[in-house]
């Protein structure tokens, strides 16, 4: 059985991957359940001896200087869970929630949360069984962490609000029912240690970097077959050219660019054609470099917050202490996202800048919009269109969303971080430029069909077949958004890089 141990420190972005996407089972281990019992344990005493604790003896926020009574300590986790689950929009996709789920459970097994151990199995239970809680995307300032979407998670260990199992849409207790779940009656701090995280932002996040990471790579690819298709001069990728300006992410492409390219008859050398070619072809190892170096930053944060415990107060059982800090700021992530999506926005930037000048005849020698009979046929004309509106919206969607801060809670909150909004805006910004990578995808395969008799590089080559293999060439004017729709799907799935690689070894 495919499975991933959590102990709330060594969970990696494909272990989150493969439990979001690939269904693996999630398994508790042992370290982790005797931490988990110890905190708890703290908790049951401090309530015993009724001290004053936030969030375990005391209110929420600005009610935080309200004392509870032992009597309604319980009430009081409820009423966090079903007065907090106030998130709107859209709903999460199944992907999105397994990844929260699978957070939020790591981060309680670190031992600092003081749940206890059965409530926190509840919750992993639900994840193998396949009990999706309906979480919206909207509702969360990203501190105190990511309240009211992870309410909605929280509501079904409830048996409340609503979650699909196997494949229906069903009232949170009877998705726990059919499943053989028992639902959980929160103690005290639970509630609050189940919501108060940064796990929403950070699940996305995961994901998101992990999808960028293929996005560099097949820019990589797809950027060399327009290179062969415009005849490129690779002496601009020559390794010497870079070693004085060690920009890591820029050496890495350029070595990427002529291990693809190795053996290509296509391109050329400087002065054979021209001295010089424009910057879209020239700066490639420059602008995809930067980008990649800025998406090795990102997957840092996310590999840290993905093994942080981020809710407030926290429990030091070996210190008997319990202590109200701030984890729950999600301004680590916000800036990451932010960025994210700023270096993900410029691999379709300079993509589409690659098929204007694939399409238009008085920039090339190829037949006017990659068509034989222009006028008559439209050809590539309006796949640019669509390339050109996907990053004009993108220069919308990378205004970053983390130096925006609302004050809340009657000013107890006054600076949030708006975390999980720059963490949707770099998932749109993902999908928009997996779409402009597949229009380039495609226009460099018809470009390079127009030059006759030629060798591919080695990479190139792999990359041409696969998606002439799905992909006819585009003799006369066909519906454009199916070919653009499978050419894309070569790209996000992952699967044009997996080949390419298992061709020339691993692309940087």
């Amino acid at each position: 059985m495919n499975k991933v141990v959590i102990d709330g420190h060594h969970l990696t972005i494909q272990d989150v991957v493969n439990v979001a996407r690939n269904g693996y089972y999630v398994e508790l281990s042992d370290e982790a359940k005797l931490r988990v019992e110890k905190a708890r344990a703290l908790v049951d005493k401090f309530v015993q001896e009724e001290r004053v604790e936030y969030g375990i003896t005391t209110g929420f926020g600005k009610f935080a200087d309200v004392v509870i009574s032992k009597e309604d300590t319980k009430r009081l986790q409820r009423n966090l869970i079903v007065s907090h689950a106030c998130a709107v929009g859209d709903e999460f996709d199944t992907e999105i929630v397994r990844a929260i789920m699978l957070l939020r459970a790591n981060a309680l097994s670190k031992g600092h949360s003081g749940v206890r151990l059965s409530t926190l199995q509840t919750l992993i239970d639900m994840l193998n069984k396949g009990v999706h809680p309906v979480i919206y995307e909207k509702g969360s300032l990203g501190a105190s962490g990511d309240l009211a979407p992870l309410s909605h998670m929280v509501l079904v260990m409830i048996g409340e609000g609503e979650a699909y199992y196997q494949g229906e849409r069903l009232s949170g207790e009877e998705a726990l029912k059919r499943a053989g779940i028992e639902k959980v009656e929160l103690v005290e701090k639970e509630g609050l240690a189940l919501i108060n995280g940064t796990q929403v932002m950070t699940a996305i996040g995961a994901l998101a970097v992990y999808d960028a990471i293929n996005l560099a790579k097949a820019s990589d690819i797809i950027a060399s077959m327009t290179v062969e298709a415009l005849r490129g001069i690779t002496d601009a990728y020559y390794h010497r050219v870079h070693e004085v300006r060690p920009q890591i992410g820029q050496l890495k492409c350029a070595r990427n660019l002529l291990r693809i390219l190795e053996g290509s008859s296509l391109t050329t050398r400087q002065g054979e054609l021209r001295v010089q070619d424009a910057y879209t072809l020239r700066c490639i190892p420059q602008i995809h470099g930067a980008s990649k170096d800025a998406i090795e930053y990102v997957k840092r944060v996310i590999e840290i917050e993905i093994n942080s415990a981020t809710d407030n107060p926290l429990i030091f059982e070996d210190e008997m202490r319990v202590i109200s800090g701030g984890n729950f700021h999600g301004q680590p992530v916000a800036l990451a996202m932010d960025f994210l999506g700023i270096a993900v926005s410029e691999l379709a930037n300079v993509s589409e800048r690659r098929i204007e000048r694939l399409v238009n005849y008085q920039l090339n020698d190829l037949p006017a919009f990659l068509t034989k009979k222009g006028g008559l046929n439209s050809g590539f004309m309006i796949a640019q269109y669509s390339a050109a509106s996907l990053v004009s919206e993108n220069k919308v969607l990378a205004h970053p969303a983390s130096v925006d801060s609302i004050p809340s809670s009657a000013n107890q909150e006054d600076h949030v971080s708006m975390g999980t909004t720059a963490a949707r805006k770099a998932r749109s910004i993902i999908y928009n430029v997996s779409r402009v990578l597949g229009i380039e995808y495609l226009a460099a395969a018809q470009a390079i069909d127009f030059r006759g008799d030629f060798k591919l590089g080695r990479g190139t080559e792999v990359a041409y077949k696969l998606i002439r293999k799905e992909i006819e060439h585009l003799d006369e004017d066909r519906v454009m958004y199916i070919d653009i729709n499978k050419a894309s799907r070569l790209v996000d799935s992952g699967t044009l890089v997996k080949e390419v690689e298992d061709k020339i070894g691993e692309i940087e």
